[in-house]
């Protein structure tokens, strides 16, 4: 028996790969399925199923084009309705996989149809569970996302995933290994630890909606309390999970199509598409096309551009660093952008020799703004960290006004008067600064460093005891 995890950072999200005797199994797998075909060429095995904890609303599943290529069968759990073929299981369902088995355990609450995959080894001993979004390493899974489509309240929800996690989960062994959806990062859970891998028996010591002596009410209350809005993506991701998508191959074919300089502009002229800018953020303030935004792709990217770009459907144009198209498109469909037009071949350096148009935000050190502070006592300051962040520790004259929300919040800002921006460490300040400034906010200044370097100043703070 053979079990691997195969993390994605950019999405906080865990695939696995089990195989035993010639067989395996993927479960919650990515858009991209080359690495698990790969991995079964490189064993001598055949993919037979691909398990599906849940409609995953952060990221669009591979499991229509692994089946496609493989053969293999698509399983959901209880409930789930599909427009394509699958097999949707009941509670207990067993799967014969080489000489192990593995047991479909539905464990509503997170979603309607969400389910646990526990592997038993050929002795029939509980090895591993494979828990999806229902139990993270230090969380739960959010109960908020399914509300619609299970006419439910969040309540409601979180009272189902109690139950699933007291009756089902908590019941085995305490040396069972837990193998989540997700770690740090993601926004299926609001607490969930670095870690992704840990065992039953920890878990009931250290997560806190384990406690042993905790009621259904507190449970509710604790899971509930100070969930942010999800991204905006989701609902659209979990439509794709359930009713189908291009095929990642055409979608490639499709997004890294080279464009010359002159070819580039006249389509972003005549379609009105969005043109990102995936380099890094010190390079891009000092020089990008007009009206582009930067999204760097070495940062969260995929959640950020869901977050960020509200059409799941807008048609884009890209810049990226030479050599990175393709790592570009594939990130970009992991979330279910899907209309990219093509990419500025020889990158953002055959922009500048063609002596077309450039534009660059002003970008100075904590240093200098610390400077000016000093000169100027009405200075306009906006932390663009999540509110929990800006709570914990932030210079005492900036507002807070996450990039999150940026697109609904843009009244914070005013056109007509200068200001600063800045986050924890650069990445998301400038990302914010180009949203603005594609937008007509031309007085807008990015601080290099963010918070780290601010707090290193004589300016005033105000930090969390």
């Amino acid at each position: 028996m053979n079990i691997q995890q195969i993390y994605t950072g950019c999405l906080a999200q865990g695939t696995y790969y089990i195989s035993s005797n010639n067989e395996a199994a993927i479960i919650d797998p990515l858009r991209e399925i080359k690495p698990y075909l790969e991995l079964a060429e490189r064993d001598g095995v055949k993919i037979k199923y691909i398990f599906e904890t849940h409609f995953h609303a952060d990221f669009v599943s591979g499991h229509i084009d692994l089946a496609k290529a493989t053969g293999a069968k698509i399983v959901f759990g209880p409930t789930a309705n599909t427009n394509f073929e699958s097999h949707i299981a009941t509670d207990g369902e067993v799967f014969e996989l080489g000489d192990v088995s593995i047991t479909l355990v539905h464990t509503p609450g997170h979603t309607m149809e969400s389910s646990c995959f526990l592997l038993k080894d050929s002795s029939g001993v509980d090895n591993s569970i494979f828990t999806g979004d229902t139990l993270f390493i230090g969380d739960v899974g959010r109960p908020d996302l399914a509300q619609k489509s299970a006419n439910m309240t969040q309540e409601e929800l979180a009272g189902m995933l109690f139950d699933s996690l007291r009756n089902k989960v908590m019941k085995l062994n305490d040396d069972v290994i837990v193998y989540p959806a997700h770690g740090a990062g993601s926004a299926c859970g609001k607490k969930m630890s670095s870690e992704t891998v840990s065992t039953i028996g920890n878990q009931k010591k250290f997560n806190y909606a384990l406690r042993e002596n905790m009621t259904k009410d507190e449970f509710i209350k604790e899971v509930t309390d100070g969930l942010l809005p999800p991204p905006i993506y989701f609902p659209a991701n979990v439509k794709m999970n359930k009713e189908g998508y291009d095929s990642i191959s055409d979608v490639l074919q499709r997004g890294t199509r080279p464009l010359n300089v002159d070819e580039f502009e006249n389509i972003a002229n005549q379609t009105g598409a969005l043109i990102l800018d995936t380099r890094h953020q010190s390079q891009f303030v000092n020089s990008f096309i007009p009206n582009s935004i930067n999204i760097g792709i070495d940062g969260s990217f995929a959640p950020w551009v869901g977050t960020l770009i509200p059409d799941i459907k807008q048609q884009i144009l890209l810049i990226t660093d030479v050599g990175r198209e393709e790592e570009v498109v594939t990130r970009l469909a992991r979330v279910g952008y899907d209309y990219v037009l093509g990419y500025l071949e020889g990158g953002f350096e055959s922009w500048q020799r063609s002596n077309k148009q450039v534009d660059n935000i002003e970008s100075i050190t904590a240093t200098e703004f610390a400077n000016r502070c000093n000169l100027n006592q009405n200075i306009e300051l906006f932390d663009v960290r999540k509110p929990s962040e800006y709570e914990a520790g932030r210079i005492s004259i900036a507002k807070n006004s996450a990039l999150d929300f940026i697109n609904a919040n843009m009244n914070d800002f005013k056109k007509e008067n200068e200001f600063y921006l800045h986050c924890q460490s650069g990445y998301r300040s400038v990302v914010a600064s180009s949203i603005l400034k594609s937008r007509g906010y031309d007085k807008v200044i990015n601080i290099e460093g963010g918070w780290v370097a601010l707090k290193e100043t004589e300016l005033p703070k105000v930090i969390e005891q």
